[in-house]
């Protein structure tokens, strides 16, 4: 992780689940507030379902990926233990990194486990004995177990790299409560709209912190990318020039959060009027509003509302206008 692709291949990860949990939550809510609940991944319902678990897939993948790149790939010689297969300081935070990417496999692995016997899968008997909140609690643990490592790095982050990665853990933060709650409130949309911000938004800060952090054409004024005993890191010239930096990266934070925020609630907007139901009855206020006496009279008195076919009742209109109420 700590390389530009280090920073940027697990930002567009983060970032792309994050959007399709959002783009989920929100569609789902929009289809029925009355009876929302929170789910800790969604299925692909597409090629008649041969992608369901897709997203659990990707992030076994990408974790195993990850895992191998810092531990296997990354290193020069393509293992990172000494002669006397202990662990060199300079090798550290792969695993670190690593121990993160394994706890986001449990997840998905947990994930996919508490499937098994639904939906044309065979039936091994795991998923009935598997408690509720159980596949939440393991992505809270990976969530707990990333703001433990970021924050007690071995890398012992200072200067503008350690506001960048103190940032990073307020979203984490985020990322974790938000998935305990959802535990306690499975039906609390604003729970999981939380949740789900923040995941995008920490695939957007990993991004971020790659081209500044190792883009030396993206490094603030007064400060460069220099090569120190075991890693390159951003040092800054004076301490005015370290605080103008964490100044920048501070205001960079809230444009992010800004920008998310207003984006998320036009798209909240967007999915109200796009997959909200059409309503069946109007209520008497509507009927009032719009000045039509004959509307007004039918929401008044439902039992004098009836289809062609005789099929709406007087129970069914006075349910809807209790619900429309």
């Amino acid at each position: 992780m700590g390389t530009f692709i280090g920073h940027v291949a697990p930002g567009a990860g983060f970032l792309i689940i994050g959007l399709w949990h959002f783009f989920n939550t929100l569609r789902n809510y929009a289809r029925g507030p009355w009876n929302y609940e929170t789910r800790p991944w969604f299925p692909a319902l597409i090629f008649n379902g041969k992608l369901r678990h897709i997203e659990l897939y990707a992030i076994m993948g990408g974790s195993l990926l990850s895992i191998a790149s810092e531990l296997f790939i990354g290193p020069a010689k393509h293992q990172p233990l000494a002669a006397d297969l202990s662990i060199p300081p300079e090798h550290l935070n792969n695993f670190e990194h690593s121990t993160i990417s394994l706890f986001l496999f449990l997840y998905a692995l947990v994930a996919r486990l508490a499937e098994s016997g639904s939906h044309g899968d065979a039936d091994s008997g795991i998923a009935r004995m598997l408690p509720y909140g159980l596949v939440h609690l393991m992505g809270a643990l990976a969530f707990a177990q990333e703001l433990l490592l970021f924050h007690l790095h071995s890398a012992d982050h200072m200067g503008l790299e350690g506001h960048y990665h103190w940032l990073l853990q307020l979203i984490v933060f985020v990322c974790l409560i938000c998935t305990l709650m959802e535990v306690i409130w499975p039906q609390s949309f604003l729970v999981a709209f939380v949740r789900t911000l923040a995941i995008v938004f920490q695939g957007v800060w990993f991004i971020q912190m790659g081209f500044v952090l190792w883009m030396p054409i993206f490094t603030p004024k007064g400060c460069e990318l220099k090569q120190e005993k075991f890693h390159r890191l951003v040092r800054c010239e004076s301490e005015d020039f370290t605080m103008r930096a964490k100044a920048l990266a501070t205001l960079q934070f809230s444009w992010y959060l800004a920008a998310l925020v207003a984006l998320s609630l036009l798209a909240l907007t967007y999915a109200i009027r796009y997959y909200a139901p059409s309503p069946k009855y109007r209520t008497i206020d509507d009927a009032m509003e719009a000045q039509d006496p004959g509307e007004a009279e039918m929401a008044a008195h439902p039992h004098r509302s009836r289809s062609t076919n005789g099929s709406e009742s007087s129970v069914e209109g006075l349910a809807a206008h209790n619900v429309a109420r």
